[in-house]
């Protein structure tokens, strides 16, 4: 009897239709309601993307997996039963709600570290089985480090182990596309998160730990990463899996009708690994050219428009820095023209930091670039690696031209016409810390403008780590770094002032944005110490519009 390795994961949904992910453990005819996909192969793996159309706008349908005819979702009842894996179709005169948040390291059961309190994903779940269907979010935005291939934990270690020689190449951490799958499988197989995941629709975008810590921080990184023997071979892995695991799902039907290598690879037959090689190796070579990959976004959930921006795999770092290409800002404004009553602008990394660090990152992209002398340049690019300095004020351009854009859409003088909307709100995680900050663009906007930053879902924050953001966010602080600044290099204010309305929060967290009509609402809770059945309780309750 062929299993289900993985999932299923409720990807895409829109008012008629839906997209089902999921992995087996050989070839096998996959079929949900009435939707029936062959799987295909890559790398001795098999996966099914099953797209169910027909459905009825504002409806929710429960549904089953079958594998050649055999029933294996849901699972055999346990002591703890969970409802029903359903569709909810969008309805367009309903409230949405969006939870959100990032950098969720493994499942708790992987980690088995005091240190890490529970798993807020996990808590998450638990909640939504205690409710009402109709309070549930409408979708699940998971902004950066799904999993972390750098930092792995004890149990995929030892697979490791027997597998390679630990002590060389990638050494502990993960070095090709086999042992990315362990990744997913070691985060996505937790019975309450899978049940959550088969449930609600979730979107993805990666940051840097999905590939390795500060990946694509500056142009001397990657010379100095394309050196090291085993590095080709963990770039490859990571944007092949990523491809299969998470950006798949964020396509609705359109683009996956348009999507040249997705129908290369369901129906060629054969093992689709080679096809996905070459991909990769040229996502990762040309960021912003004709054979660049496009891993941003957009969804529609009614009158809420989300638009996911890689910032990451899409920086341009030689010459002129960009956190996107000008082929990929010219799609960004695309994308806002329209009517719509609320836009969300997903980025891993956050648009509005601390203005202390704000300015630090901003100062130091000054420095790197040699205004300053090599010496300084090289102490600085130093610094740039160790403190993590590679934020969107680490982009001077591009922090403008996104705030340039998120002006003229608070305007409403967005391309194509459309009024302002009622809100614009830039959710990021990244920072493992959670705040709420608003903001006031130059020229002032009709829409309330807006950072939501949550994370971690699942990690640990260290001590000093705590300080130094806290310390972030004072206006001692801002005021002493730009004093201090204007010493060594004139940056000039961001055009962009903002001020903290909730924050910084240390925890595992859970960020959830509603937006009913022209109100909005953002609620952030918190998971329990772990150790206890997963948990959430309240910290934030705030109304935005």
């Amino acid at each position: 009897m062929t299993r289900l390795l993985l999932g299923p994961l409720l990807r895409h949904v829109g008012p008629t239709d839906a997209t089902i992910w999921v992995e087996t453990d050989q070839p096998a005819q996959v079929r949900i309601l009435d939707a029936v996909e062959q799987t295909w192969t890559v790398a001795g793996h098999h996966y099914a993307l099953v797209q169910i159309t027909g459905l009825t706008p504002g409806t929710t349908t429960a549904y089953e997996v079958e594998l050649d005819g055999d029933r294996v979702w849901p699972p055999a009842r346990t002591d703890r039963d969970r409802p029903a894996s359903v569709i909810r179709t969008v309805d367009e005169s309903r409230p949405v709600t969006i939870a959100f948040g990032s950098c969720r390291y493994a499942s708790s059961a992987a980690v088995r570290d005091p240190r890490y309190d529970a798993d807020a994903l996990a808590g998450l779940s638990r909640r939504l089985i205690e409710q009402d269907p109709q309070q549930w979010p409408q979708a699940l935005i998971l902004l950066g480090d799904q999993v972390y291939a750098d930092e792995t934990t004890s149990g995929t270690q030892d697979k490791i182990r027997q597998r390679r020689d630990i002590t060389t190449g990638a050494k502990e951490q993960v070095a090709d596309f086999e042992e990315y799958t362990w990744l997913y499988h070691e985060s996505w197989t937790d019975p309450d998160v899978r049940w959550l995941l088969s449930t609600v629709p979730s979107s993805m975008i990666f940051d840097d730990h999905d590939v390795r810590d500060d990946w694509n921080t500056s142009q001397s990184w990657r010379q100095d990463m394309a050196a090291q023997p085993w590095w080709h071979e963990r770039i490859v892995g990571a944007l092949s899996s990523y491809w299969v695991y998470q950006h798949l799902g964020n396509l609705g039907p359109r683009e996956l009708a348009d999507n040249e290598l997705y129908q290369r690879v369901r129906t060629g037959g054969g093992d689709a690994e080679p096809l996905l090689r070459a991909f990769a190796e040229a996502a990762d070579a040309e960021a912003d050219g004709a054979k660049g990959a496009r891993w941003s976004y957009r969804r529609d959930f009614g009158p809420v428009r989300l638009l996911v921006i890689d910032s990451r795999c899409g920086r341009v770092l030689d010459g002129r820095r960009g956190m996107v290409g000008e082929r990929e800002m010219d799609w960004i404004t695309e994308q806002v023209d329209g009517d719509y009553r609320h836009l969300l602008i997903g980025t891993s990394l956050p648009w509005l930091m601390a203005p202390a660090l704000h300015d630090i990152e901003a100062w130091n992209e000054v420095l790197c670039a040699g205004r300053r002398g090599r010496l300084l340049a090289a102490a600085s690019e130093k610094l740039r690696r160790a403190a993590d300095l590679e934020h969107w004020a680490s982009f001077g351009a591009s922090f403008e031209k996104l705030a340039a854009l998120i002006g003229a859409v608070g305007r409403g003088e967005h391309a194509g016409g459309g009024t302002a909307p009622d809100t614009v709100c830039v959710l990021s995680g990244d920072v493992h810390h959670a705040y709420i900050a608003s903001a006031t663009l130059p020229g002032g906007t009709r829409s309330a403008v807006y950072q939501l930053t949550c994370s971690p879902l699942h990690n640990r924050v260290p001590p000093a780590m705590k300080l130094a953001f806290r310390a972030g966010w004072s206006s001692v602080a801002e005021r002493s770094v730009r004093t201090l600044i204007g010493t060594i290099a004139r940056i000039p204010r961001p055009p962009v002032r903002w001020h903290r309305l909730a924050g910084p929060l240390f925890g595992n967290d859970v960020m959830s944005l509603t937006l009913d009509g022209s109100r909005a609402s953002i609620r952030l809770d918190q998971a329990g110490p772990d150790g206890e059945q997963p948990s959430l309780r309240e910290i934030v309750r705030m109304r935005l519009a």
